[in-house]
C-alpha cells in the first residue's frame, strides 16, 4: 500500500524555520513527483512545493518563493520542505502528495490554472497532514 507520513510540524514564532518531512513507501520513488500542499482554516487547499523525479526541477507558489526549499533523497524515499522566515499567514495543516508523473504537472496546472486544475483529484495519493502554526 502507498503510505506518505508527514511530520516536523509545531508551533514557531514569526521569523522562524522549522523543517517538514515525507517519508514515502509502497511505490518506486523515483517514477513519481512529489509535491507539498497545504489547507488552512476555513480555506481551499493550495500547493506549496513540487520536486520533479525526472530531473529534480522544483516549483514553488508564489507565496513561498524565497523562502521554503524542498528536496528530495531518493536513497531515504524522503521529501524535505524546509520553511525559514514563517509568517502568520503560512499557519496551516501541511500534506504531501505524489504526482501521476515523474513531472509537476498537476501541481503547476493548480498554480498557474486555479479554476481548471483540482488538487485533491489531480494527485494519485495523499498523506495525513503535520500542523505548522506560526504565531504573531
Amino acid at each position: 500500500d502507498v503510505q506518505l507520513q508527514a511530520s516536523g510540524g509545531g508551533l514557531v514564532q514569526a521569523g522562524g524555520s522549522l523543517r517538514l518531512s515525507c517519508a514515502a513507501s509502497g511505490f518506486t520513488f523515483d517514477d513519481y513527483a512529489i509535491g507539498w500542499f497545504r489547507q488552512a482554516p476555513g480555506k481551499g487547499r493550495e500547493g506549496v512545493a513540487c520536486v520533479s523525479s525526472s530531473d529534480g526541477s522544483t516549483y514553488y507558489a508564489d507565496s513561498v518563493e524565497g523562502r521554503f526549499t524542498i528536496s528530495s533523497d531518493n536513497a531515504e524515499n524522503t521529501v524535505y520542505l524546509q520553511m525559514i522566515s514563517l509568517k502568520p499567514e503560512d499557519t496551516a495543516v501541511y500534506y504531501c502528495a505524489v504526482e501521476p508523473s515523474k513531472r509537476c504537472e498537476v501541481f503547476v496546472g493548480a498554480r498557474d490554472l486555479p479554476s481548471v486544475v483540482d488538487i485533491y483529484y489531480g494527485m494519485d495519493y495523499w498523506g495525513k497532514g503535520t500542523q505548522v502554526t506560526v504565531s504573531s
